[in-house]
């Protein structure tokens, strides 16, 4: 990790990087791209660019969720592990379940759960829509995350199961948050969610705005919810 990256966390998210943290982001970049030559996990490839478009936008969750408090975690649609391998490795506090369809990302996490000896967080290889019926997962934890998976309508379904009333859900989106937002009202109100805030979040060298979308879990999703695999994307839940 460069020290412009570390001031960055500190200046625009108030997150203080120990030298030990650092020293274990680095090795997170190395094997990233080490492994992305093989199973092309990431098609940032640019050291610096890794450090801003998936450390700094990982830690940038912080606005939305006091992850010092000691939380339980899923990360949904986690591809390379972000933002939960970061989320895992900054707050030892909070249990991180990675959760991903593909096998092959899950193997290079399971290997950076090791190497980096983070005992807070595992791997869990499944589908949103066959995980959130599952009673160990189903309405369990504190926090969900997802970072470009599907349109918010969609993914409301994926993820709202998951999260436990009175949990939250915090999706990261681009340029079109707002206009997603729009598209959901019909999803919150099936699935049992509410928007609270949308945090605009400019990173260093971006030239347009991440926002994170928080939305509250104000009661129990309906157990019909997620239906089966697919059809949340091909039949959204919109007006």
């Amino acid at each position: 990790m460069t020290e412009q990256i570390i001031s960055y966390a500190k200046e625009l998210f108030d997150i203080a990087i120990t030298p030990e943290q650092s020293a274990k982001l680095t090795t997170l970049q190395n094997e990233l791209l080490a492994w992305n030559e093989q199973l092309n996990l990431t098609a940032i490839t640019d050291p610096e660019a890794i450090q801003i478009r998936h450390f700094l936008d990982s830690i940038s969750l912080g606005l939305a969720v006091d992850f010092t408090a000691g939380l339980s975690v899923i990360d949904v649609g986690t591809g390379a592990g972000f933002p939960g391998l970061v989320i895992a490795l900054l707050y030892p506090e909070t249990t991180v379940t990675l959760l991903d369809s593909t096998g092959k990302k899950l193997k290079f996490i399971d290997y950076i759960i090791q190497e980096l000896g983070l005992s807070n967080a595992r791997t869990l290889h499944g589908r949103a829509e066959d995980v959130g019926h599952a009673l160990a997962t189903r309405e369990q934890y504190d926090v969900v995350t997802a970072r470009a998976v599907a349109r918010l309508p969609a993914l409301l379904e994926y993820c709202l199961p998951l999260a436990r009333v009175g949990g939250v859900f915090v999706a990261m989106k681009g340029t079109t948050a707002y206009e997603e937002v729009d598209a959901a009202s019909e999803a919150l109100r099936v699935l049992g969610g509410r928007v609270d805030d949308v945090v605009a979040v400019q990173l260093p060298t971006m030239s347009y705005s991440h926002y994170l979308i928080t939305i509250s879990k104000i009661k129990p999703t309906p157990k019909a919810y997620p239906r089966k695999p697919g059809i949340p994307t091909r039949e959204p839940l919109e007006d």
